[in-house]
């Protein structure tokens, strides 16, 4: 699957559960393991469970690999490995807190559609 449909698969599945405030952001030129990173919120341990569940679903019968997940057992910042791209789910003061997106400031960074609850 090419970069450009995993990417779109992500961001589809994140705003099927109603995410927030998705980022995607390109790290070809910052690093040679993945090439995005995808950030975004969900307001309980149980929203961001199951976006990265529905992630990993839809990945798979896509015909994706996930390669590893992290997180699951807190729900506070669940990461989902698929090897180009690498998600992150965060609840938001977690995310305020390791602000990932300014981690990586030498990328070009993006607002992926947003849901709306």
């Amino acid at each position: 699957m090419d970069i450009h449909t995993l990417e779109k698969l992500v961001v589809d599945a994140l705003e099927d559960i109603k995410a927030k405030d998705i980022e995607v952001i390109n790290t070809t030129k910052l690093t040679s393991l993945f090439d995005r990173i995808v950030v975004a919120s969900g307001d309980s341990n149980r929203q961001t469970r199951a976006l990265a569940r529905n992630v990993q679903e839809k990945v798979r019968e896509a015909g994706g690999t996930v390669i590893s997940v992290e997180g699951e057992e807190s729900g506070e910042w669940v990461l989902v490995d698929l090897g180009e791209i690498v998600v992150h789910v965060m609840q938001p003061a977690v995310r305020a807190y390791y602000n990932l997106e300014e981690l990586w400031t030498g990328s070009s960074v993006r607002r992926a559609r947003s849901a709306v609850a």
